[in-house]
């Protein structure tokens, strides 16, 4: 029985690692792809401040479990800021990539009230910002 328990839960850790590792983040970066909709979790390891030119966003540095480093540009004017964020916190994310030597960034983390775009969204501390 225990030797089932620690297969399984050894299995339930890789399976939960390799969802949000993004094998699809790793392969855009590499291939310097864009407009790529990714799906992962990061640590915050810098908070940016707020671009306040045009829409308005939210900006901070999220370490993927890979340790490439993604800039989330998080539109304020059409989603709620993530309040209390801390480096160091966890963050899951669904939106789009856009490639850079940097890392890249991810935006669209939003609902589209245009409807033309897939809706994204940032979970912290299990509150969802879309």
């Amino acid at each position: 029985m225990k030797k089932f328990l620690f297969t399984l839960l050894a299995c339930l850790t890789l399976s939960t690692t390799f969802v949000y590792a993004n094998p699809q983040i790793e392969k855009a970066y590499h291939d310097k792809q864009s407009n790529v909709q990714v799906q992962g979790v990061g640590k915050v390891t810098r908070i940016l401040a707020d671009d306040n030119n045009g829409s308005r966003h939210q900006k901070f540095l999220l370490k993927l479990p890979s340790k490439l480093t993604l800039l989330v540009a998080h539109n304020i004017d059409l989603s709620k800021k993530i309040e209390n964020l801390k480096e160091g916190d966890e963050v899951e994310f669904y939106g789009e990539y856009e490639w850079n030597n940097k890392g890249g960034v991810l935006h669209w983390t939003h609902h589209d009230p245009r409807k033309k775009h897939e809706d994204g969204w940032l979970k912290h501390k299990n509150v969802v910002y879309k």
